[in-house]
């Protein structure tokens, strides 16, 4: 039997599936990444999120160099089966790479122009040696 629910997911052509990321609680959304099989069999087994970096063209175990950690509540796949969300319990209460909270801290203004509208918790240089 082993991961047969893994087939069950809608891998698009690079072998990926999208994946949002939900604080749970809150209910605030974290951050959007991605998943392979490999990244989402590992999410499940160890209880942590798993990704797969594009850019690095590895996996990326969220927290590696941060210490922020998302620790899995949840995993959840959408009606089509080609959208996975994780619910989480967010260490350090940062997600994203630029020490705020959520990845989603960018608000459109006036339908003309983008402002930050959330805090710097931690400042990067001190998150990544």
């Amino acid at each position: 039997m082993g991961a047969r629910w893994l087939n069950e997911v809608a891998w698009d052509d690079n072998g990926l599936v999208p994946v949002v990321v939900q604080e749970a609680g809150s209910n605030d959304v974290l951050m959007f990444a991605w998943m392979n099989r490999e990244a989402l069999e590992r999410t499940a087994e160890s209880g942590e999120a798993v990704f797969w970096s594009r850019s690095r063209r590895k996996l990326w175990h969220k927290g590696e160099e941060s210490g922020h950690v998302q620790k899995v509540k949840e995993i959840r796949l959408d009606c089509d089966g080609d959208v996975v969300l994780l619910k989480v319990e967010q260490q350090g209460g940062i997600a994203c790479h630029t020490g705020r909270h959520s990845c989603f801290f960018n608000k459109l203004l006036d339908g003309s122009r983008w402002e930050e509208v959330e805090p710097v918790l931690k400042d990067p240089k001190e998150i990544y040696k």
